[in-house]
C-alpha cells in the first residue's frame, strides 16, 4: 500500500535531489525525465476535505447515522475508468495524459487524512461547521482490474466481467441503487480526480456508488488547449463506458456530475448517446440507458454548442441542471480562449431565435434547470468562484439534495425567477439554510 501518491513522491524526489547528483546524469536521462513529467502532467496541489454541506453542518442530520461498521473508516474507495494511456498497468498503474480508445477500469483507494486521523474525528468534521483545518484527501493506490480494447466485448473478458460484478455487489450493498459518474475538469490529475470523487461519495453518507472517469487532462493551466483536444478524444470512450454500465450493471439510474471542462466530454457524449439504435424508439432508448440526474457544475463549453447538443438528449434523461456563477473568473478566461461565452457563464445574446426559444421552452417544460450561484445571495461565496460545487456549503448541500433525494429545485428550497426573455431559473433564498435542514430532516 502506498503511503502517498506516486507522482507526489516523484515531484518531491526531483525537487530535493542534490545538484551534484543531478549533474552526473546524462543528457538522455534528463530528457527522459522531462518527457515523463510532461506525459504524467506534473505535480499537483493537494485536495482538502471540502467544507461540510450546509444540510449536515448543524449536527441535526447525520448522513452517517445508519452506515455499517465497515464503512466507519477514513478509507473511501471509489470506482474508476479512464481512457488514459498507461505506461505501466501492473501491479500499480501509471497513466499518462495521452488519450486512447481503450477503457481501463478498477478501484481507486483513497484515504482522508493520514494514519493519525480516526473515524470519530472525521465524523465530527463532516457533520459540523468545525473551523479546524480540513484533512488532505489523497490517493493511496490505483488497482486496475480490467482493460477493454475498442471492439472487445465484456462477455469475452473475464477481467471485465469481474469488474462489473464488483460494481453490482457495491450497488446491492448500498442504500441508494443509483450509480454516479464524476467527470472532472481541466488542469486536473489522476490523484486529484480520485480525491474529489471520493469526498463526494463520503458526503453522501457513503450511500452512493461513485465512479470517476479520469479523462487525460494535462494537469496544467498552461496546457488548456491540450485538455480541449483530449476532451474531444474522450467523447467516444466515455459514451461507450456509459453504455457498458447500463448493459452490465443493476443500477436503477446512471447519474453524472460534470465539472468545468468535463462538460466538453459529457455534453457531446449525451448527444451521441441520444441516437437510437436501428428500430429503437426514444422510449426504449431512455429505458435502456437509464440516465437520471445530469448536473453541469460551472460548465466550460461553448453556450451555443451546449444548447444545440441539449436538444439531442433532453428527452432521454430525468433532469438536466446547470449551476452557473455569472462572475466566474475561470470561465471568463475560457471564453477569451474559445472566443465564445461558456454555458456556466452564458451570454444569451449569442443565441439565435430558435436556440433562445428552445431554451425558454426547456426551462419551463422539459426539466432543464438553470441554478444561479450568485455571491449576492450566498454568504461568504467568493465573487469570482469557479469551484463552488465543492467549496461552498450552500451549493454542495443543494446538489446533494438533488442526487440523494431526487428533489426538484422547488422542493430543495430554491426560489423560482424569470428572465426578461421568459426563461425560468432558480436562486438561493436568504433562508435556504433552514429550508434544506427541513428537507433532509424530513427525509432522515
Amino acid at each position: 500500500m502506498l503511503t502517498r501518491p506516486r507522482r507526489l513522491r516523484a515531484c518531491l524526489y526531483f525537487r530535493h535531489m542534490r545538484p551534484t547528483r543531478f549533474a552526473a546524469r546524462s543528457i538522455a536521462s534528463l530528457l527522459l525525465i522531462v518527457s515523463m513529467a510532461a506525459l504524467l502532467g506534473g505535480c499537483y496541489a493537494p485536495v482538502r476535505l471540502m467544507p461540510t454541506p450546509v444540510s449536515f453542518s448543524n449536527g441535526d442530520v447525520d448522513p452517517f447515522e445508519k452506515i455499517g461498521e465497515k464503512l466507519r473508516t477514513t478509507e473511501v474507495p471509489v470506482l474508476f475508468a479512464t481512457n488514459r494511456l498507461a505506461l505501466i498497468e501492473h501491479p500499480d498503474p501509471i497513466y499518462t495524459i495521452v488519450p486512447t480508445d481503450d477503457l481501463s477500469m478498477g478501484i481507486a483507494h483513497v484515504r482522508v487524512g493520514d494514519e493519525t486521523l480516526d473515524w470519530d474525528t472525521l465524523h465530527r468534521l463532516s457533520t459540523s461547521a468545525d473551523p479546524d483545518e480540513r484533512p488532505i484527501v489523497h490517493l493511496e493506490q490505483l488497482e486496475q482490474m480490467a482493460k477493454l480494447r475498442p471492439n472487445e466485448e465484456v462477455k469475452n473478458s473475464p477481467e471485465a466481467k469481474a469488474f462489473f460484478a464488483m460494481v453490482n455487489k457495491a450497488l446491492a450493498a448500498s442504500p441508494n441503487s443509483e450509480l454516479l459518474i464524476y467527470l472532472h475538469g481541466s488542469n486536473n490529475t489522476v490523484p486529484r480526480a480520485a480525491a474529489q470523487a471520493a469526498q463526494f461519495r463520503h458526503f453522501t453518507g457513503r450511500r452512493m456508488v461513485v465512479l470517476v472517469f479520469m479523462w487525460p487532462s494535462a494537469g496544467s493551466i498552461l496546457r488548456y488547449l491540450t485538455d480541449v483536444s483530449n476532451a474531444a478524444r474522450t467523447v467516444e470512450p466515455f459514451s461507450r463506458m456509459v453504455e457498458l454500465l447500463a448493459e452490465n450493471t443493476t443500477a436503477s439510474k446512471i447519474d453524472v456530475l460534470a465539472y468545468s471542462a468535463g462538460a466538453q466530454v459529457l455534453s457531446p457524449a449525451l448527444q451521441r448517446l441520444g441516437n437510437p439504435r436501428d428500430g429503437e424508439t426514444r422510449a426504449q432508448l431512455q429505458q435502456r440507458l437509464r440516465l437520471g440526474q445530469i448536473y453541469f457544475a460551472a460548465p466550460d463549453i461553448d453556450t451555443r454548442r451546449f444548447v444545440n447538443e441539449l436538444t439531442g438528449y433532453i428527452d432521454i434523461v430525468e433532469r438536466v441542471s446547470i449551476a452557473a456563477n455569472l462572475n466566474d473568473s475561470v470561465l471568463r478566461f475560457a471564453a477569451m480562449v474559445g472566443r465564445a461565452s461558456r454555458a456556466g457563464r452564458p451570454d444569451v445574446t449569442e443565441l439565435d431565435e430558435e436556440q433562445t426559444r428552445f431554451l425558454v421552452e426547456a426551462s419551463r417544460k422539459l426539466r432543464f434547470d438553470l441554478i444561479r450561484v450568485d455571491p449576492n445571495d450566498i454568504p461568504n461565496l467568493p465573487v469570482s468562484s469557479h469551484d463552488f460545487w465543492y467549496d461552498d456549503p450552500w451549493v454542495s448541500g443543494d446538489m446533494l439534495a438533488q442526487f440523494l433525494l431526487n428533489a426538484a429545485p422547488l422542493r430543495r428550497g430554491l426560489d423560482e425567477q424569470t428572465t426578461p426573455g421568459g426563461a425560468r431559473y432558480w436562486r438561493f433564498p436568504a433562508d435556504f439554510k433552514e429550508r434544506i435542514y427541513r428537507l433532509f430532516g424530513a427525509a432522515s
